[in-house]
């Protein structure tokens, strides 16, 4: 099956990490729109103008369904979307909100300001019973993506310093990029991040086909092909301009 993917950047380049890992059988067309990023900022009509222009680059690339990468726009434009463009498109939150139900009691999600400002992630959660302390993280995805020079350590502790005390089962990465610095994020709190690349994969029905994989940026630089490089392997990158 062709499956294509897309995110503003290197946090959709985890997600198709673990994509390949557990559906490895499959071809993956990559896109990441990485002159417009962060999404995280950005208003509702510019993430639909983002998003039409890629998902209509994918269908040319004759995908079979596509995964949107991104908690912003599974967040803010999915719903309005998804039955738009005569192709099954996915989203990061259903699957994430279905998996967690009756799996724990109080979780912190940690989002871009455009996901949490939407609440849409926060009612989802709440209608499994689940309680959610949601907190607006701008300054990750710019340091994740070398964008900034800031240590991300500072505003870990800027950000969740008031969830020291809390009595939190999980934390929820509700952007992909956050997954990069799990391990920070635990180290702060000592409480685990949760795996949403196995989530997401493990929650689509597809059939094995041949192996491939197709990566485009719509914006490359040295820092970004370094990044790539040290999340998914050495291969090959191809700029698109859309």
């Amino acid at each position: 099956m062709r499956i294509g993917v897309f995110d503003s950047g290197l946090g959709g380049i985890a997600t198709l990490k673990d994509l390949i890992k557990y559906k490895p059988n499959n071809e993956y067309i990559y896109f990441g729109d990485t002159i417009n990023l962060p999404y995280g900022e950005k208003t509702k009509e510019e993430l639909k103008e983002y998003a039409d222009k890629i998902i209509n680059f994918l269908k040319e690339k004759e995908v079979d369904m596509i995964i949107i990468a991104c908690g912003t726009i599974s967040s803010n434009i999915y719903e309005e979307i998804k039955d738009s463009y005569g192709i099954p498109i996915y989203d990061i939150i259903n699957p994430i909100c279905n998996y967690l139900e009756n799996k724990c009691h109080d979780v912190l999600l940690l989002a871009t300001s455009m996901t949490i400002r939407s609440k849409v992630f926060k009612s989802k959660l709440e209608e499994k019973n689940i309680k959610v302390y949601d907190k607006e993280c701008p300054m990750f995805v710019p340091i994740i993506e070398g964008k900034n020079k800031e240590d991300i350590n500072k505003y870990i502790e800027e950000y969740l310093i008031d969830y020291k005390n809390k009595n939190i089962d999980l934390i929820i990465p509700g952007c992909t990029h956050y997954p990069l610095i799990s391990k920070e994020l635990e180290n702060y709190l000592n409480v685990k991040v949760l795996d949403i690349g196995y989530i997401i994969a493990s929650s689509l029905d597809i059939k094995d086909s041949k192996k491939g994989l197709e990566i485009y940026f719509s914006k490359i630089d040295d820092s970004l092909l370094e990044n790539v490089k040290r999340i998914i392997g050495d291969t090959e990158i191809k700029l698109k301009k859309l």
